[in-house]
Formats: C-alpha cells, sequence, structure tokens
C-alpha cells in the first residue's frame, strides 16, 4: 500500500527543491544582469593618460550591445544607448504603458522639472533658462525664427560648415523680414588664428550684422571652432551669437557659460547617449525677452522659457531616460570622454597618414579644433558621387560604416565618427580597408 503522507512529503519536498532551484536560477540571472549593468570604477588622474587604460575602455564598451554585421564609425547621427540606459528606457516604457494619462497629468510636470535642474547643473546655468527640446535642430529653429532683434537690412552671419537645415532658416527669414546674409567659408586646411581672422575680417566688412551663427563642432569635418573667442569679437561689436552645439556637448568637456553666447541650442541623443528625440534650448535670463514665444504657449507664461518651445505630446519615456544617461555620462567624466574621442580619433589619424597614400584629412590635428569626428577624402577627389561610392565600398566590401558628407566649400568627403565604445582593432580595419582602396 502506498504511503500518502510519504508521497505528500516527497512531492512537497521535489517541490521545494525546484523552487529553490528556481530561485536560485533567478538569483544568478539577477545578478549577472546587475554585474552586465554596473559601470566599472571611475578612473582617477590625468584625462590624457586614462585615454589609452584600454582595460577600463574595453569594460565601458562591454557595456554596449552593437550589431556583429558591421563596424559602426558612424555614431554623430545619435549615440548608442549603453546597456544601463536602455534598461532604464525600457522600463520607463513599460511604466508609462501601464500608468498611461494618469501620470502625465498627475506627476510628469514635476519630473520633467526635476530633469531640467538636473541639465542645468550639468551645463552650470539655471534651470530656468533651460528648455527641453525634440533636439537641437527644433531649438536652434525657434531660436532664430522668434529672435526678435532683427529688423530689413540688418544680416545674419554663418558659415559653410554650419548645419544645413539651420543655414535654410536664416535664409527663410530673408523672405518673410527682409534681412540679409552673409555667409562665409571656413579656411582649409583650417587653423586656429585662420579661423578668429576670417570671423573677425566678415564681422568688420559688414557692420549691419546683427546676429551670428556659431557651430561648436560642426557635422560636415569635425571642425571644433574656438566659439567663446569669436563670440567676444562680435559682443565687442554689439552682435548677439547663437551657438549650435548639438554635438559638442557630452563630446567636449565645458559648462554652457564657457560658450560666452546668449542663446544655444543642444542634443542629448549624440554624445549624452539619451534616446534619441530629446535636446534643450539655452536662452541667458535677462536675454529671455529677446526670443518670442513659440506660437502658442497655453500653460507657460511669457516670462517662462518653456513657452519658446510648442511640441505638443512629447515621448515621454525618452525624456524620463535623460536622467540615467546623464548619470552614465558623470560617472566616466567629461574630461576623461572627451580626452578618449580624441585619442582614438588620433590612433587612425596618425596612422592612415603614414600607410594611405593620398589620404587627405579635413580636420586640423590642433587638439582645441577637434574631438572624434574627422573627415577624409582619397587622391583629392572631392565629388558628391566619389565620396558616396567611397562610404558604400567601406559598408558592403569591409563592412564598416561611415557616411558621406557634403557642403564645405572645398567639396564633399567621407566622415568617420568613433564613439568611446570604438576598440582601437576597429580603427586598425578601416587603415587597413582604407590603404587597400588607395592602393587599388
Amino acid at each position: 500500500m502506498t504511503n500518502n503522507n510519504s508521497l505528500s512529503r516527497r512531492s512537497i519536498l521535489k517541490g521545494s527543491l525546484g523552487l529553490a532551484a528556481g530561485a536560485t536560477a533567478v538569483i544568478a540571472a539577477n545578478n549577472s544582469i546587475a554585474q552586465e549593468l554596473t559601470l566599472p570604477k571611475a578612473l582617477s588622474g590625468d584625462s590624457l593618460s586614462n585615454a589609452s587604460n584600454e582595460t577600463y575602455w574595453n569594460q565601458i564598451a562591454n557595456l554596449y550591445q552593437l550589431s556583429p554585421k558591421f563596424i559602426n564609425l558612424e555614431n554623430g547621427f545619435y549615440g548608442v544607448l549603453p546597456k544601463p540606459v536602455l534598461a532604464e528606457y525600457q522600463r520607463q516604457i513599460s511604466t508609462l504603458n501601464e500608468s498611461s494619462s494618469f501620470y502625465l497629468r498627475q506627476n510628469y510636470a514635476a519630473d520633467a522639472d526635476k530633469i531640467r535642474q538636473q541639465i542645468a547643473a550639468l551645463g552650470g546655468v539655471s534651470p530656468d533658462e533651460i528648455a527641453l527640446t525634440r533636439g537641437a535642430t527644433e531649438a536652434l529653429q525657434n531660436l532664430v525664427s522668434n529672435y526678435t532683434k532683427l529688423k530689413a537690412g540688418d544680416s545674419v552671419l554663418y558659415s559653410d560648415l554650419d548645419y544645413d537645415s539651420t543655414q535654410a532658416n536664416i535664409d527663410y527669414l530673408k523672405d518673410v523680414r527682409g534681412i540679409k546674409v552673409v555667409k562665409i567659408n571656413i579656411p582649409e586646411p583650417a587653423t586656429y588664428d585662420s579661423i578668429l581672422d576670417t570671423y573677425r575680417n566678415a564681422l568688420a566688412a559688414n557692420p549691419s550684422i546683427k546676429l551670428v551663427l556659431l557651430t561648436h563642432i560642426n557635422h560636415k569635418t569635425g571642425l571644433a571652432i574656438p566659439v567663446p573667442e569669436i563670440a567676444k569679437l562680435a559682443k565687442m561689436k554689439g552682435i548677439d551669437v547663437l551657438v549650435d552645439a548639438a554635438h559638442s556637448w557630452g563630446h567636449l568637456d565645458f559648462k554652457i557659460p564657457d560658450l560666452n553666447a546668449d542663446f544655444a541650442a543642444f542634443n542629448l541623443h549624440k554624445w549624452i547617449g539619451a534616446p534619441l528625440g530629446v535636446g534643450f534650448l539655452y536662452i541667458r535670463k535677462d536675454r529671455l525677452a529677446d526670443i518670442h514665444p513659440h506660437l502658442v504657449s497655453e500653460t507657460a507664461g511669457s516670462d517662462d522659457i518653456r513657452s519658446r518651445v510648442h511640441t505638443g505630446t512629447t515621448n515621454t519615456a525618452n525624456v524620463l531616460t535623460i536622467p540615467a544617461a546623464l548619470n552614465f555620462h558623470q560617472q566616466i567624466g567629461a574630461a576623461n570622454k572627451a580626452a578618449r574621442l580624441r585619442y582614438l580619433r588620433d590612433y587612425w589619424v596618425t596612422r592612415a597618414k603614414k600607410e594611405v597614400k593620398g589620404i587627405q584629412i579635413l580636420t586640423p590635428d590642433d587638439p582645441r579644433l577637434y574631438g572624434s569626428i574627422t573627415s577624409f577624402r582619397l587622391g583629392g577627389k572631392s565629388s558628391k558621387a566619389d565620396n558616396q561610392e567611397l562610404a558604400k565600398r567601406l559598408r558592403e566590401q569591409y563592412n564598416i560604416f561611415t557616411v558621406a558628407r557634403g557642403g564645405p566649400a572645398s567639396g564633399d568627403s567621407v566622415r568617420v565618427t568613433p564613439a568611446i565604445f570604438t576598440r582601437p582593432k576597429d580603427l586598425d580595419r578601416l587603415v587597413a580597408a582604407l590603404k587597400e582602396i588607395a592602393q587599388a
């Protein structure tokens, strides 16, 4: 006869062991996930020395989930989310989907304000000088179109390297306000002094200039211009400066006041590494009246910078993930990050200049004038077709993803943009590919 009590005890024991094993597996899995999402101990000491610490940067690279199908050297469009930020993004999507409009109506405004405070603290400005946007392009459009101090006959200055859509936005003002446009070409090859001279001469030759657009790091060649010094030249003549910092914040090590400008636009989805579609604009507090409220503002008064943006319902999960991205950025350190990006750029450029026949590097070697982004040409070829074909060949034949860029007065080029997860061996493959192509 079967003993039911014995069976019951065996069943319970078996079930308990199964639950224990399952719990152990879950704990182990959670510990593995936690370890996978944990940043290595922060680097101390000199950032230039830290830049070549491959043990540390390999640990950082392991915090990114990258496609095995290609080497991504096109990180200027937007930044890949590191695993901790991606996990937070997914959590925010799930939480929002569950709480729906209850959260948006009851709590979102306060949380968004805390995010503005965190951005402002990192940028070295006041929260009431910051307004969230869907990116730097939206911020620039609002700042340009709503700038109140332009009248018919006044001029706005921009260069060939400035962002194309912002050039178009300024050109539009010719039709609606009767302003004039002064366009300059940045010298190539550029030097620190030649850039300053170009702006100094343009300002002297065009007394009607009232506003200057300056792109801190441009998306075409990666040139980082000396914005504070140019802004000083402009201010001496009573000229306002609008800075496009879409590529520089989170890329170079600086605070917003360092730019010496009263108006600026920033991205958070490029070098800060927040989800795609977040950025902010900056207006110095005492200059708010010089930017008109944007179209209509139902919730913010004219003395509130948030009235300078009106986007309707935003992608809220993107916004709520900004703190995780800022925390990740800060744990690495802006100076360490900037130094590593310059190191990676120098790593491949130095080798390419020695090994690749006929390569032309458009970005100067003065460390004051670049970060990660660098553009090049092969064999002096500057046509759109030639450079698109070169980028295609790198992609299809060597599985290296770059992008062709146009816009500079000297012609088109191919842009290479390493990120902090890029490994030197990836750049070795780029140089080897270029050497092979150049010899063909």
